[in-house]
């Protein structure tokens, strides 16, 4: 099934998550990062930071905590056996910290097809903010912008005997 290029603009729910220094501390650990700065408060503090900084690419998992997160493939009628991670890429505009409550929203921003449709690309892109609390009226978090996570998902087409198992 085609990908409709309508949904371009379409935006996911927000959500929200608080960064915890536990989580913080386990995947520095587990990404190798074994500097002092991702797991001792105090050698964060002698670095300049405020708390523990947030790894780089932490903001992905933080962003997959979000409720039902497979309930944007599944409302575009997409098989989760035709997708595949195509691309990702960050742009940083500050540091998040353990405390840091973050918000996640996230924006279908393009969508083509290559190979005569055989393969189709949605691109999301999805704003990281630091709240500082929500204007009323406003339809969106105001706080200060984290970072801008962009993912491409392809979709391709399953042969025609996967397709109808």
């Amino acid at each position: 099934m085609p990908v409709d290029p309508s949904i371009i603009g379409s935006r996911s729910p927000e959500h929200s998550v608080e960064v915890e220094r536990g989580r913080l501390r386990f995947f520095a650990k587990a990404t190798g990062q074994n500097g002092r700065v991702y797991s001792a408060p105090e050698a964060a503090e002698q670095a300049g930071h405020r708390d523990l900084p947030v790894p780089p690419t932490f903001l992905v998992c933080l962003d997959a905590e979000k409720p039902d997160s497979s309930s944007f493939l599944r409302e575009l009628g997409i098989d989760i056996r035709t997708i595949l991670h195509g691309e990702q890429s960050f742009e940083y505009h500050a540091l998040a910290y353990a405390g840091d409550r973050l918000t996640f929203a996230t924006e279908v921003s393009d969508v083509y097809e290559k190979k005569g449709g055989a393969l189709q690309f949605i691109v999301r892109t999805t704003e990281v903010t630091r709240d500082r609390g929500h204007r009323p009226g406003s339809g969106g978090p105001e706080g200060e912008l984290v970072a801008r996570i962009r993912n491409t998902i392809v979709v391709r087409e399953l042969p025609a005997k996967e397709a109808t198992a």
